[in-house]
């Protein structure tokens, strides 16, 4: 079962203010981001991006309606052999649990997932009740 703060749900890794300001002092909306990494089964590949390539207007619709913005997803084969995803979105949002649940909770998006979670090989050691594992910012720029 998914933790409610999933999609691809993680830890908070920073705050970016438009100023240098405190966000809280100017009005300004906070901004988290987030990344994440998961595996993609070698012999889900295409079906995995053709997916993403006609994603549903349902799904990025919930996307924006839970604060979510600026989400892209990666694909990289490493030495290994294995192919991995990165997801990184920032999150503009006051509640991120509350959204994060309300994503979880819709039938649209539980069906979405049906789809893309058979395509994933979750970390094996992501954060308990996380599909997808955290990743720490190292360095970020304005």
């Amino acid at each position: 079962m998914r933790n409610t703060a999933m999609i691809v749900l993680l830890m908070i890794f920073g705050v970016s203010c438009a100023s240098v300001k405190c966000c809280q002092c100017t009005g300004a909306k906070k901004v988290q981001r987030y990344g994440s990494v998961i595996g993609l089964k070698a012999e889900k590949l295409d079906e995995y991006k053709n997916l993403h390539a006609a994603c549903w207007p349902e799904i990025q619709k919930k996307i924006t309606e839970c604060n979510i913005r600026n989400y892209s997803i990666y694909l990289r084969k490493l030495d290994n052999g294995k192919h991995y995803l990165f997801g990184y979105f920032e999150y503009v949002g006051m509640d991120f649990d509350g959204d994060m649940k309300k994503m979880a909770e819709d039938p649209m998006t539980k069906k979405w997932w049906s789809y893309t979670d058979p395509c994933q090989e979750p970390m094996p050691d992501r954060g308990e009740g996380n599909w997808w594992a955290g990743m720490e910012e190292v360095f970020h720029q304005d």
